[in-house]
């Protein structure tokens, strides 16, 4: 797709006045096509934009660039499993080169291409990605949850005896930053101030440039440090991998495993969330044993994934999907959130989901998240352990209250009030009680023998004192004594009693 094909058929069109504001016809751009940054609901148009065009659709982003979103789920998978039509390098996309992309075009940050494996391609993607894979799967999972625990309960320490929070704020965005800077092995770099700066710098806003700064700084501080002093975390295991990242290398694959575990998982955290607390059938399944909390964030990844689209896939060569001819250098956005919901899919979007993780919150092909079983844990261990805590958690506001700030990226919820029965903090700090195991049961059981103690004159001697034999011979069963005539029988003897009434029902339905 180039730019001529977005182009007015009239030149009469330039003379008419635009649509004046909530005019259905606002936010259309050059040829009629739609505007995605200007869109008020995204959702909606793109079922719109499935019915007029299909699977794959044309439309504008800032400044009137030209772009495809892909729409369908076969569609999708297709582009970002197919490396050989379609790539991540940005450098090839026709409006860069024709410069219609400014330097300061909002989504410069998300397009331009840089040396790292989610732009890289062939080998130098096999080098980079498997430095990344490498270290994530030096990742003890078991140990991994227990700090996730471990983290909830410090976190949720702070605003439990309160009785009223803002889990987004208080919750969701601290969690994954917690873990994270564990992860990366910068655990004291973690503080509010290291919160807010990344969420600043993931919005955009005027201060975004400096808190970037102060991320990036912390990161650096953190590879010279590994650099020379090697410890068990992600960061050591990427400088010492054999594919032998430069810093600059292990510093921007620190960055983007930083920041997009934590923007996802902190929206996977906060939607999972918001659906127990306003979803009665949701939670009751929860509550009942129904469903369990992996399969509540399998349910959420398919109905609001943390990214609604991911910037951008380029077409090497001239191909065609969905109905649509691609021309070369033509750039096409992969969205997750309308494939999951691509009517070939999802005929009844109200149908559980459980047990099916087919959804495209991750991705696929040789650019799927890597790092996507690190958030399944937090939402899965930081939920629970948030449930367990404040067992009687009720959302604090009418649910037509409730903001978000949505881009073109992902949706983002801006507070999650709650009210609670106020509770102690816990002591993370105690350790494990290691009490002496007790003495197990004997396996007697009702009826039986009760097993006496042997005499002490029967207890075995002493090794010395009673040599045993080499090899140890078979005992003879033991024989049951049996009374003498005229005595009566011992205790032990008594008669069996009778059966009752359902076990003679059975000796009769059994034949015996």
């Amino acid at each position: 797709m180039t730019s001529e094909s977005h182009a007015p058929t009239s030149t009469d069109d330039d003379l008419r006045p635009g649509p004046p504001p909530g005019c259905p016809a606002h936010g259309l751009g050059p040829g009629g096509l739609h505007r995605l940054h200007e869109a008020e609901d995204l959702g909606a148009l793109y079922e719109q934009l499935r019915d007029q065009h299909g699977p794959v659709a044309p439309v504008l982003l800032h400044d009137d660039v030209p772009i495809w979103i892909v729409l369908g789920h076969a569609e999708n998978l297709h582009m970002v499993r197919s490396p050989s039509q379609f790539c991540r390098d940005s450098r090839i996309w026709n409006p860069l080169r024709e410069g219609l992309v400014k330097p300061d075009h909002p989504l410069m940050p998300h397009i331009a291409w840089q040396p790292i494996a989610s732009h890289a391609e062939g080998d130098e993607h096999k080098r980079l990605r498997g430095a990344v894979m490498g270290a994530i799967s030096t990742i003890d999972f078991r140990s991994l949850r227990r700090y996730i625990n471990r983290s909830t309960q410090v976190i949720v320490n702070r605003f439990c005896e309160a009785g009223e929070a803002d889990l987004v704020g208080q919750f969701t965005e601290h969690l994954p930053m917690a873990v994270m800077c564990e992860i990366l092995g910068m655990p004291e770099e973690y503080s509010d101030r290291l919160v807010e700066a990344a969420r600043d710098a993931l919005k955009g806003t005027e201060t975004a440039i400096a808190s970037h700064s102060y991320v990036m700084d912390a990161l650096s501080r953190l590879t010279a440090t590994r650099r020379a002093r090697p410890e068990e975390d992600l960061a050591s295991y990427l400088i010492t991998h054999p594919a032998r990242l430069t810093d600059d290398e292990v510093r921007e694959h620190l960055r983007l495993v930083l920041f997009a575990a934590y923007e996802a998982t902190t929206n996977l955290l906060s939607n999972v969330l918001l659906t127990v607390l306003i979803d009665p059938r949701f939670r009751a399944q929860l509550n009942g044993g129904q469903m369990t909390v992996p399969e509540a964030v399998e349910q959420s990844l398919w109905n609001e994934p943390p990214f609604s689209t991911v910037f951008a896939y380029f077409a090497k060569q001239e191909t065609e999907l969905g109905g649509q001819r691609i021309r070369r250098g033509d750039g096409l956005l992969f969205a997750p959130l309308p494939a999951n919901v691509d009517p070939r899919v999802r005929p009844d979007l109200k149908a559980s989901m459980q047990g099916n993780r087919s959804h495209l919150a991750f991705g696929g092909g040789p650019h799927e998240c890597p790092g996507q079983d690190i958030g399944r844990s937090i939402a899965d261990v930081g939920v629970d352990a948030l449930l367990m805590r404040l067992p009687d958690v009720e959302l604090d506001c009418d649910e037509e209250e409730l903001r978000w700030t949505a881009s073109i990226a992902s949706r983002h919820l801006v507070e999650l009030p709650v009210q609670f029965a106020p509770k102690p903090p816990q002591d993370v700090q105690e350790v494990p009680n290691h009490k002496p195991v007790a003495t197990q049961r004997s396996d007697w059981q009702i009826g039986a023998v009760q097993p006496q103690a042997a005499p002490a004159a029967a207890q075995p001697q002493p090794a010395a004192a009673q040599p045993q034999p080499a090899v140890a011979q078979p005992q003879p069963a033991p024989v049951q004594p049996q009374p003498l005539s005229g005595q009566p029988h011992p205790a032990v003897a008594e008669p069996p009693r009778r059966k009752g009434v359902w076990q003679r029902f059975l000796s009769w339905w059994r034949g015996y």
